[in-house]
């Protein structure tokens, strides 16, 4: 070590203290590396950045066999998700280079709309989308993430439909019957046997739902479900709204107090996956992609859980929601002449919409295609093994066309970590003050979330582009 340090100072100036030197030429390396790789493809030759591996693996095949088509070859490349966020804003405003076709997540896309519509940095697909009969055949809510001011930018990967996934080994073993479940108020009191404190330490053997106030991607679940959220259709902020003050005052009932029917699960955690293996909690919540997720982390409930639409908000409501999602984009920049699009939006299309991606997309990762011409594919009614022999795909694809619409705000994570500061005081303050009745628990959201809803404005109004649109934040 002493001697490669030795060797390092030769190249970098004396003055220079080693540990800073060894971080220069690491820097000095990376940048080398970088730039290496952004000129790696050949003058005919396209470029893809995925953010997710098991993407990565799916499209591989399929990039190859694009390759060997004798079409303009594809160079595919996997980044971790900050470095794909960073390198895509750093592209679109410093003029870095990047990839020809960008895969990108949901939150990342909304950084990109944070000025004039005309300066987004991917180019714009609505006319297109439109020309193709495309905004027909997809599923309309699958297109919300990818929108700003009636723009659309990205060619959607999928739905991601929620339901509940539940024990059902546990909740039939105590001869429950969830077909009698319509409302979360049904949930809780035809669930209540299974929080039997069987051992007498004087706590619930378990709990009914997998949801802490902490957990963002929870909360936006519900507000979007019950029709809440965090902007209007305009992107005006509606965090204070009467929908999302009832529904952070009822989920304070479920996490504490006495009628706390939810604790905390990590998702993504083996502390998490243990719970959940020891039946913890019973229900948690079910995009179309966890399913797969569960089948490789949680091995052992393999035929011991199945799922069910969530109960709704009140009786004949929406029973389900949404939860992540992904597009193809194609930078601006990439595209020097008419060709150019051609060639790109011709690999998006064999990526995204093919028959052969939807069943790909479906036996690899449990997802459903946003694509409703091939709905009625057979595929989707096979027996899930994991899910008890569910036909899972159905469940999911039955639900698909009630997916809420979703807001494009580049604010929207600001404002759902404002709503989630406001869940988690009002939580803190009544198992400090012991009240939890709904009068007073709405009272103090209507205080929290109008702070929050405060907050919001107030960083909107230093955004001169989206305040000077027609109606202010649009």
């Amino acid at each position: 070590m002493r001697e490669q340090r030795d060797r390092l100072a030769g190249f970098l100036p004396e003055w220079l203290p080693p540990g800073a030197a060894i971080v220069g030429a690491l820097a000095v390396l990376s940048t080398c590396v970088l730039l290496a790789g952004a000129a790696r493809a050949t003058p005919n030759e396209k470029s893809m950045w995925t953010f997710a591996r098991p993407h990565y693996l799916m499209y591989e095949p399929r990039v190859e066999a694009w390759n060997k088509s004798g079409k303009t070859p594809f160079d595919l490349r996997l980044l971790s998700l900050p470095a794909m966020e960073r390198r895509m804003m750093a592209a679109f405003l410093g003029d870095v280079p990047s990839a020809d076709v960008l895969e990108v997540e949901r939150r990342g896309v909304s950084r990109t709309f944070g000025g004039p519509v005309e300066s987004v940095g991917f180019y714009d697909l609505t006319d297109r989308l439109e020309k193709e009969g495309l905004l027909e055949e997809i599923n309309a809510p699958s297109f919300s993430p990818w929108t700003t001011r009636g723009r659309i930018f990205g060619l959607p990967h999928d739905v991601h439909p929620v339901m509940l996934g539940y024990r059902a080994d546990l909740v039939e073993a105590a001869g429950i019957d969830v077909s009698k479940i319509e409302t979360w108020e049904d949930f809780a009191r035809v669930m209540k046997p299974l929080m039997a404190d069987t051992d007498h330490d004087g706590k619930p053997d378990r709990y009914l739902l997998n949801m802490w106030e902490t957990n963002q991607d929870h909360l936006e679940v519900l507000l979007l479900q019950a029709g809440g959220g965090f902007f209007d259709e305009n992107e005006k902020p509606t965090l204070d709204s009467a929908i999302n003050v009832h529904i952070l005052a009822t989920i304070v009932t479920w996490l504490a107090g006495p009628n706390r029917i939810a604790a905390d699960a990590p998702n993504f955690t083996a502390a998490g996956n243990k719970l959940k293996a020891d039946g913890y909690v019973v229900a948690s919540f079910f995009p179309d992609w966890m399913g797969d997720i569960w089948k490789h982390e949680i091995p052992s409930l393999s035929g011991k859980m199945k799922l069910m639409p969530l109960p709704a908000w009140e009786r004949g409501g929406r029973r389900t929601s949404v939860w992540g999602g992904t597009m193809l984009g194609i930078p601006k920049t990439a595209v020097k002449s008419p060709k150019d699009f051609e060639t790109l939006w011709s690999f998006c299309k064999e990526l995204y919409i093919s028959d052969q991606f939807m069943r790909d997309l479906y036996r690899e990762g449990g997802i459903v295609t946003p694509v409703k011409k091939y709905w009625t594919d057979p595929i989707f009614d096979e027996p899930n093994a994991y899910f008890s022999g569910q036909p899972a795909g159905r469940l999911y694809i039955d639900l698909a066309p009630a997916v809420p619409m979703r807001n494009s705000s580049p604010y929207n994570t600001f404002a759902m970590y404002r709503v989630v500061d406001a869940l988690v005081q009002m939580t803190e303050e009544a198992r400090a003050t012991g009240r939890y009745d709904m009068q007073a628990l709405e009272a103090r959201a209507r205080v929290f979330l109008g702070e929050a809803q405060r907050q919001v404005e107030n960083v909107l109004k230093r955004n001169v582009f989206l305040e000077s649109s027609e109606g202010g934040a649009s």
